[in-house]
């Protein structure tokens, strides 16, 4: 086959991947698709899961597996044709491929990923533009992928400047006057999620307690002096563009899940006097349905993504379950589960952020968190709606190919759950 019929091979399969766009009044009728699956194990079990072990059936990991190859091509092409340089954040640019690369080394064991990473983020640093502070939006997501990949690669030199760029950041992140905001996407938990994380891979030895410590405080802080400004009866509160968000992306969620994953660097006193009450606090948030509000100025039961709503809140339930083994939290972590399962298969895409994918992450965790074999069927059922991609008419992305919004992220998800134990939401779960 010539080149330029492989190229148009490749635009067709795109094309057919996504589909035709969902209009506007379309998109105004539902939000989600209904969901086809049985909502029990009865009927598709021996297709999804082997009784005998109480995992997967071979049959739905090598579909699974399969299905990841066939997208790898198209990103491939993809990648080759139009990777933009103007974006190198971990969230819809370059460095999403990275972190995938990185990922699909360690899933798949094949080191190949790993050099394929390595020039796109040896370029990637040139191009951090030394503004925001956070790992999925911002230069510590280049920063600490390059250290890792360094690491890994043996490359010793280069791994210290990787860091020491990181450490850099703290001075806007610790002043309290500064204009940083708490959030993940583009402040001061999606930092602290870079430390901890370079801990984790590299070793502690590389980033002080001293200055993660330093980081919760100044997250504490601004929770605290937020709360007593607005005069709140919660010791914590946080805002973004002046909006209190609740969500993972943007909200008190995802900033509460992010200490809770830092739990060592807190005091007990910390922990449940003012971590524990702000969790209550959301907890009386929760619908009858199990899905949250997106903030605390808009009271409608609509958005059930990472970002917004439910799947966030499946995280911070559960983590805190596990933290305070109070089994209340656990409750409301299956509840808003529950809102996932019943309306979890988006029309805005597959994508992590807001997408079917980062749905089927918030199940999974449900699963690791209780070891019910049920909810394993549940994110295995999400994981047959991602295997087709592409074929439900959802709207198209704005970075079709990326980590959080669109196929990237997707294989990411695929790539996981046919190891589901050990599966994480890349940029959040540490």
């Amino acid at each position: 086959m010539s080149g330029f019929a492989h190229f148009c091979c490749q635009l067709v399969l795109i094309s057919s991947l996504f589909g035709t766009p969902v209009s506007k009044s379309s998109m105004a009728e539902s939000r989600y698709f209904p969901n086809p699956y049985p909502p029990t194990l009865q009927g598709e079990r021996a297709k999804i899961l082997d009784d005998s072990k109480n995992q997967l059936s071979e049959e739905y990991i090598a579909n699974s597996k399969r299905t990841v190859q066939n997208l790898l091509k198209v990103l491939d092409a993809e990648e080759k044709r139009s990777l933009d340089w103007g974006d190198v954040s971990v969230y819809t640019g370059v460095c999403g491929y990275v972190l995938l690369y990185i990922h699909l080394s360690d899933v798949l064991e094949d080191d190949s990923y790993i050099q394929k990473a390595l020039p796109l983020i040896e370029k990637a640093i040139t191009k951090i533009k030394g503004r925001r502070v956070s790992f999925v939006c911002g230069d510590p997501g280049p920063l600490t992928l390059g250290a890792i990949l360094y690491h890994r690669l043996n490359m010793k030199s280069q791994v210290p400047a990787c860091i020491e760029g990181v450490k850099k950041m703290k001075r806007d992140i610790l002043n309290p006057k500064s204009d940083v905001p708490d959030e993940i996407l583009y402040g001061r938990a999606g930092y602290l999620y870079a430390l901890l994380l370079i801990q984790k891979e590299i070793g502690k030895a590389e980033i002080d307690d001293t200055l993660v410590r330093s980081v919760v405080s100044a997250i504490l802080d601004s929770g605290r002096a937020l709360a007593l400004k607005e005069r709140r009866s919660v010791p914590l509160m946080y805002q973004w563009h002046e909006k209190h968000y609740i969500g993972a992306a943007h909200g008190i969620i995802g900033i509460l899940f992010m200490l809770l994953q830092a739990k060592e660097h807190l005091t007990s006193a910390e922990l449940h006097e003012l971590v524990k009450p702000t969790i209550d606090y959301i907890a009386k948030l929760q619908f009858p349905s199990g899905n949250l509000p997106s903030s605390l100025s808009n009271e409608s039961d609509r958005l059930i993504h990472w970002c917004h709503g439910a799947p966030g809140a499946v995280f911070l339930f559960a983590k805190a379950y596990q933290v305070f083994n109070e089994k209340s939290y656990l409750e409301h972590a299956l509840k808003a589960g529950e809102s996932i399962w019943e309306r979890g298969l988006l029309k805005k895409g597959y994508g992590l952020c807001h997408g079917s994918s980062g749905n089927g992450y918030a199940l999974l965790y449900l699963y690791q968190v209780t070891g019910d074999s049920e909810m394993l069927y549940r994110a295995a059922q999400f994981g047959r709606w991602c295997q087709d991609y592409g074929k439900h008419g959802c709207r198209t992305p704005d970075r079709p190919m990326s980590l959080f919004e669109g196929l990237a992220g997707n294989i990411h998800f695929l790539a996981d759950i046919a190891n589901p134990k050990n599966a994480k939401f890349p940029a959040f779960v540490l």
